[in-house]
């Protein structure tokens, strides 16, 4: 916990100083961050707002997901606000390719504008995550080659939580803060300057109801953790899933765990089913940043090079002991 009222306005000019880059980077982040807040007022009036929850179409989105109502809706005041700061293009989970915005613009925002919009009836919380990239004149005739990336590549990353309580998760490459939405002030103010995810831990989010189409590693750590205290990893596990990665990611930063969503048998899960740019770099960086681990089972998330815009990607983040002991199985 901070001792003294920190608005993120006040953060981020701190931490940009007089150097023009870092200053882009916060202005950004500030628009992304007020534009949540919007989004968050539309995701509470829940049962309210009809029609929200809606499927729009029988076509998925760009990432291969049922797209509803409340996506459309996040990515067009995403991109309408983010016109207006130093971001040349949007690469968003709701459309095929990169959007244009500022042709001036020196950076690029990669945006998943909804995670977990499969929970918006539910009353379950859901949120953005994005990744802030540079953006260099030599990319300007393949705006493509800026995402094309691996991980460390990113100069920000963050997601906001539209729960009981509006939160923004964010690094900017030194250490991962949160910052709680406070009402009667209208800003966003600083709760905790250098989250520090657990390195141990006894609590896994996973659906295990897939467990049968797992391959054999994963099936067999998860084995060995239902075992409990009288199996291979001797104690006992709790596990705690609800299924939006911006209420499980927020847990692991408060309380330690690990999060996994590996791939499986199922028709297009084989090669995982969160978004590698847009998803599990932007939390990759976060996890790192507060001293924990990130990986796709194998190979740490922010050494993987993109081939494709929306790529998908198994996951497996949280508390750095027990995500390299899961690597350990493969």
């Amino acid at each position: 916990m901070v001792s003294e009222i920190v608005t993120l306005q006040a953060f981020l000019e701190q931490w940009a100083g007089e150097d023009p880059t870092k200053a882009e980077i916060a202005s950004t982040v500030r628009t992304i961050a007020s534009t949540g807040v919007g989004i968050a007022d539309l995701v509470a009036r829940g049962p309210l707002e009809e029609g929200l929850a809606s499927a729009r179409g029988t076509d998925p989105n760009a990432g291969g997901d049922t797209q509803k109502e409340l996506d459309v809706i996040a990515e067009e005041c995403l991109r309408a606000a983010l016109r207006e700061t130093p971001v040349a293009y949007l690469a968003s989970e709701e459309s095929e390719e990169l959007i244009a915005l500022n042709p001036r613009g020196n950076l690029v925002v990669a945006v998943d504008p909804l995670d977990g919009s499969s929970n918006i009836d539910t009353n379950v919380s859901v949120g953005t995550i994005y990744s802030i990239l540079p953006f260099s004149d030599e990319e300007r005739e393949n705006p493509n080659a800026a995402v094309m990336k691996p991980g460390t590549n990113q100069l920000a990353a963050g997601f906001l939580a539209y729960g009981p309580a509006t939160i923004l998760v964010s690094t900017l490459g030194d250490g991962t803060q949160v910052f709680v939405y406070d009402r009667d002030r209208s800003e966003f103010i600083l709760a905790r300057e250098k989250v520090e995810i657990p390195v141990e831990t006894k609590e896994y989010g996973i659906n295990q109801s897939n467990m049968r189409q797992w391959d054999a590693p994963m099936s067999a750590w998860i084995k060995d953790c239902l075992a409990g205290a009288e199996g291979p990893r001797g104690k006992n596990f709790n596990m705690r899933w609800v299924g939006s990665m911006v209420a499980d990611a927020f847990r692991i930063f408060t309380r330690g765990g690990v999060y996994l969503y590996p791939s499986d048998k199922r028709k297009g899960y084989e090669n995982g089913r969160l978004r590698l740019i847009y998803e599990a770099f932007p939390v990759a960086m976060l996890t790192e940043q507060a001293g924990g681990g990130a990986t796709d089972g194998k190979t740490r998330i922010l050494d993987i090079t993109p081939h494709h815009i929306h790529q998908r990607i198994p996951l497996v983040f949280g508390s750095k002991a027990e995500v390299e002991k899961i690597a350990s199985y493969y």
